[in-house]
């Protein structure tokens, strides 16, 4: 299913909740858990799907039990230096994808491969669903150089390269909403687009696991993502090392190996694209900053955007403060969050104040909740803090309630209906 049913679909179903992680699939923006289910969705619902948001958030084998899980396989191996491999003819199957990462890893222990590739035997698209899929070119190993066992896990797809969502899949998330340590992204000679992230398996570390992750999109729609951790899997065990088993320059050298770009050319090339029927991110965002009070002396220190919302963290030299916005269509079946009023006109008007939902110490939030008649709905939040997950920058957000409800009400997004 494409991104924007799901969202469509999850947005009616959450409505209440106005937090970027429960549109999974947004990453925003790219951000990182929202690639990381695409991923998945990827893996089983196989080749020629359309890319949806990140954003993300992020590739690798994330198939159950494809990483590091209780039915990888138990036999060992050693994978020696980096050495040619021959280009794989015709499509890859899952023993292939496992020989050619392992033949791009450094010296160390291999176990508990697993693999998947469309030459194998299709498989049933799900238990409810008799049409045949075949399996997405994945692999996945766990590798110990001597210094601690390390979950790797590869996929690798065909995307529409000019689409909005595959572009979010090779930038940095915004540190507003995903914690990590490092992140850069870049345009090669080549054209293609390369991301190299290095964080958390989990943005509020509530678990020490860390996940480096390296993705390539090419000019031709080659998606690669590379991802691995300092644990012998995913989640759910404990770490081994202090950092995954392969360097960034390792992880990126895998990532880059031109292997992958033959196994993406015997992938079904994707559909375009369908726009979203969501009101534009930048369109959002443009709006979002122009209607921030003036006089307060605002420094935009950081902002994005994604269909149908936008960000911006501010700071008015009394400490940062998250501010965000969600426009959306057809919520006629929700009700405004916190204390309610309707207008002459039928609006219905939500403020509240609540904890923030984070886990950052301290963090509040205030929310301005507009219904329209029609089903329009305009939710603006701000925050005590410039990310949920820290505690608490300042005592009260940047923006009043009575600002919110200002800014929810402005008529400029009755255009973006």
């Amino acid at each position: 299913m494409p991104f924007e049913d799901r969202l469509g679909e999850a947005l009616r179903h959450t409505g209440h909740s106005f937090e970027l992680d429960d549109r999974r699939d947004l990453v925003e923006s790219g951000l990182l858990r929202g690639r990381r289910r695409l991923a998945r969705r990827r893996t089983a619902a196989v080749a020629g799907s359309v890319l949806a948001l990140a954003t993300v958030g992020l590739g690798g084998a994330y198939a159950a039990g494809l990483v590091g899980g209780e039915n990888g396989g138990g036999g060992s191996s050693v994978a020696g230096p980096a050495k040619p491999t021959q280009p794989v003819g015709g499509k890859a199957d899952g023993a292939r994808m496992v020989a050619l990462l392992k033949s791009l890893l450094p010296a160390g222990d291999v176990t508990k491969e697993q693999g998947s590739g469309p030459a194998d035997p299709a498989k049933p698209a799900n238990a409810d669903d008799a049409s045949l899929v075949a399996p997405a070119p994945t692999a996945s190993v766990v590798f110990d150089d001597g210094r601690g066992a390390g979950a790797i896990g590869l996929t690798v797809n065909r995307v529409d390269p000019a689409a909005e969502s595959s572009g979010r899949q090779v930038a940095c998330p915004a540190k507003a909403y995903v914690d990590y340590d490092a992140c850069t992204a870049e345009k090669l000679a080549d054209g293609s687009r390369f991301m190299l992230f290095q964080g958390y398996e989990y943005p509020d570390r509530r678990e020490p696991t860390k996940r480096w992750q390296a993705v390539l999109l090419t000019p031709r729609g080659a998606l690669v993502e590379v991802s691995e951790w300092n644990a012998p899997s995913e989640k759910g065990a404990a770490t081994t090392r202090d950092t995954p088993p392969l360097t960034a320059a390792q992880l990126r050298a895998v990532a880059t190996a031109p292997q992958w770009l033959t196994v993406a050319d015997g992938l079904a090339a994707p559909a375009k694209e369908p726009g979203s029927g969501m009101a534009s991110g930048s369109a959002v965002e443009k709006q979002l900053l122009a209607l921030l009070p003036a006089g307060k002396g605002l420094k935009v220190v950081e902002k994005g955007n994604q269909d149908g919302f936008a960000f911006a963290v501010v700071d008015d030299g009394k400490g940062k403060s998250l501010v965000q916005i969600n426009v959306q269509s057809r919520m006629s079946d929700v009700s405004p969050r916190g204390e309610t009023s309707t207008l002459p006109d039928g609006t219905r008007i939500g403020l509240d104040k609540e904890p923030g939902e984070k886990g950052g110490a301290g963090v509040v939030q205030w929310i301005a909740d507009t219904v329209r008649p029609d089903g329009f709905r305009v939710v603006v939040a701000a925050f005590n803090a410039g990310d949920q997950s820290e505690p608490a920058t300042r005592t009260a957000p940047v923006l009043t309630l009575d600002q919110l409800r200002t800014i929810a009400l402005d008529p400029h997004w009755l255009s973006m209906r």
